[in-house]
């Protein structure tokens, strides 16, 4: 029975990887991609790589100008976080089974979520961009949005793993709802919800450059400006500013879980 089952299974991931194989190449050849060509123009690239993405003297002139762009991206990355964490903690009670107030609440808590984190942030970026212009209005309303369905969809998972116990043991002295939120969910489920709203701010300061790109906005319109006017020194510095921010805000968010964790 075991062998049975086990040549059945080696079977599966057989046709698996054959399909897998065969997907693929249907892919490349609709898309008329060829590998070969790829790995070919490596050399090249990273020649030209090489030669333009230089930082000179005159380059490091602008770092000042960089740097105010560049905290004003991680400012506004953080208040999206923020602003769409405070209001995902009251969807994420409204959505959750355990905490949840009646079914429509909670259904409308998960129908919010499902619709802003289905929609890429750079999806809302062009639609908002449409509506609020190209300003700093809707760089921080593409972040808040994109965050809030996520954050809440994780905040109901927290929420739902974390106080099951604790909220039938308060309901079962007579606690009133907003006892049994502040008594045992928040405090159990605080936690994992600072990580998720640590881990948002870091994703939201790299899709702040890309949404900045298309809204005029923080360092991403900075690096479009230079990358436009092929200033390809001034990009380079745009990127390695970038880069050295978001390892800085890794490393502090590292040891901000390892604290409440």
């Amino acid at each position: 029975m075991n062998e049975t089952k086990m040549r059945k299974s080696r079977m599966q991931t057989v046709v698996f990887l054959l399909i897998i194989i065969i997907v693929t190449y249907l892919s490349a050849a609709i898309t008329e991609f060829n590998f070969l060509d790829g790995l070919a123009t490596i050399p090249k690239a990273l020649g030209w790589m090489a030669a333009n993405l230089l930082i000179t003297a005159e380059t490091l002139e602008r770092l000042p100008t960089i740097m105010e762009k560049l905290l004003e991206t991680i400012f506004m990355s953080i208040a999206a976080t923020t602003l769409a964490a405070i209001i995902s903690i009251f969807l994420g009670l409204m959505g959750s089974k355990t905490t949840k107030v009646n079914n429509v609440f909670s259904i409308l808590a998960r129908f919010i979520a499902s619709i802003s984190r289905n929609i890429p942030v750079v999806a809302w970026s062009l639609i908002l961009l449409i509506s609020f212009g190209q300003n700093s209005v809707t760089g921080f309303l593409a972040l808040f949005v994109g965050t809030l369905g996520f954050l809440t969809r994780a905040f109901i998972e927290s929420i739902d793993e974390a106080s099951g116990d604790a909220v039938e043991a308060l309901q079962a002295t007579g606690a009133t709802y907003f006892q049994i939120v502040n008594k045992a969910v928040i405090p159990q489920s605080l936690p994992q919800m600072l990580s998720w709203i640590l881990f948002m701010i870091e994703t939201n300061i790299r899709s702040a450059t890309l949404v900045g790109i298309l809204t005029g906005t923080g360092i991403g319109y900075t690096f479009d400006l230079y990358y436009k006017s092929l200033n390809y020194n001034a990009v380079a510095l745009v990127t390695i500013t970038i880069v050295i921010a978001v390892l800085i805000i890794d490393s502090i968010s590292n040891r901000i879980r390892k604290v409440i964790l």
